[in-house]
């Protein structure tokens, strides 16, 4: 990773960013989801097979997410062309997000670039009000799952109750 200190820790504020998520420029970045949960899936590419079956996991698994009031969004270095066109051939709807130009800008923020200019396989839950509650970074060639995502949107959901309660 290019990042000294590894992936941003849980306990920090998330840097704030838009990036294009269609072709026709439309920007998209987790400030818009302020209030609810959201998710950084960070992935190496598109066609790969590993992220081919971690955002399709993602995908088959929105109906939870939607239960956290939880916004996916995947990160990687891919141009929107390439999210375009995997997302159709996979039938991911949530929103792909293009770290193309400056090539791994938001990647290198989050401490999830790696020296083969791609993305880490890395994963970032914010809290309604953008701050860490959770990170981790999967070795390249295994798929992360989303049990540590649902455990840290469970704890999320327990804090909320507690301090609602």
């Amino acid at each position: 990773m290019s990042d000294p200190n590894g992936l941003i820790r849980p306990g920090r504020a998330a840097p704030d960013f838009t990036l294009p998520a269609t072709p026709d420029g439309a920007l998209t970045g987790p400030g818009q989801f302020r209030g609810r949960p959201v998710v950084l899936a960070f992935y190496p590419a598109d066609w790969s097979p590993v992220c081919g079956d971690q955002m399709s996991l993602y995908q088959s698994a929105a109906p939870v997410f939607a239960q956290y009031q939880a916004a996916v969004l995947g990160i990687s270095v891919d141009s929107i062309w390439s999210h375009r066109a995997f997302a159709e051939s996979r039938g991911i709807e949530f929103p792909l997000l293009a770290d193309f130009e400056p090539k791994g800008e938001v990647a290198r923020r989050y401490g999830a670039y790696n020296s083969q200019g791609e993305a880490d396989r890395a994963l970032v839950v914010l809290d309604p009000a953008g701050q860490v509650t959770w990170s981790y970074v999967s070795p390249p060639d295994v798929n992360p799952g989303a049990d540590g995502i649902f455990d840290a949107l469970d704890q999320l959901a327990a804090d909320r109750k507690v301090m609602t309660g």
